[in-house]
């Protein structure tokens, strides 16, 4: 949509730095057209001063002056000549965002659970009965339960655990409803994923 007479952001270039806004930008390419770098830098150290009070959690850090700097340095597209007062050449790594990061074994089926509760699963297929598979049993699926709470969209019903643990261990458990007590859920395991509380 272009209405003659109105400016929309969405219509203009995408700030670099979008914590400072767009008129610490407009700054910055108006000290990159100055004439000389003593102009350039007095204009620099000013608009410099304007970014510590547009984002004043910097000062937090030891080495704020020089996180400032690295930003004035990447807003300028790297074209402000002047004496740095810092060096400015690793800034470029402020920009870089990490490796996403693998998921186990290459995916969870069972995302609702995690990976480790599907390493549960597996160990529980081959376990031989006694204390300790029960015991291992209680465990899996009490977290089952508060994992359902958490991520299962409301769906925590103790028939549904039941349900999941005997088709995810191909039938080797079978959770007795009727004698299995599971653990009392806290206020955190109840709140719900993606839903606000009231």
């Amino acid at each position: 949509m272009d209405i003659k007479g109105l400016d929309y952001n969405t219509q203009r270039e995408k700030l670099i730095m979008p914590e400072y806004g767009r008129e610490i930008q407009k700054m910055v390419e108006y000290a990159c057209e100055l004439p000389t770098k003593e102009e350039r830098l007095k204009c620099a150290k000013t608009i410099i001063r304007q970014m510590e009070t547009k984002n004043p959690l910097l000062r937090e850090n030891t080495d704020y002056e020089q996180t400032l700097w690295d930003h004035l340095y990447l807003m300028s597209h790297r074209e402000l000549d002047i004496d740095w007062p810092f060096d400015v050449s690793e800034a470029d790594k402020i920009l870089s965002k990490p490796n996403p990061m693998k998921l186990p074994n290459g995916n969870i089926k069972l995302r609702h659970y995690g990976h480790l509760v599907e390493e549960l699963f597996e160990q529980l297929k081959t376990m031989p009965e006694g204390e300790e598979r029960d015991a291992l049993v209680s465990k899996t699926a009490n977290q089952m339960k508060r994992d359902l709470a958490t991520w299962g969209h409301g769906s925590m019903d103790d028939e549904r655990v039941a349900s999941d643990l005997a088709r995810f261990t191909d039938g080797v458990i079978q959770l007795d409803l009727n004698n299995f007590v599971f653990e009392k859920l806290n206020n955190n395991d109840k709140k719900q994923s993606g839903k606000k509380k009231k």
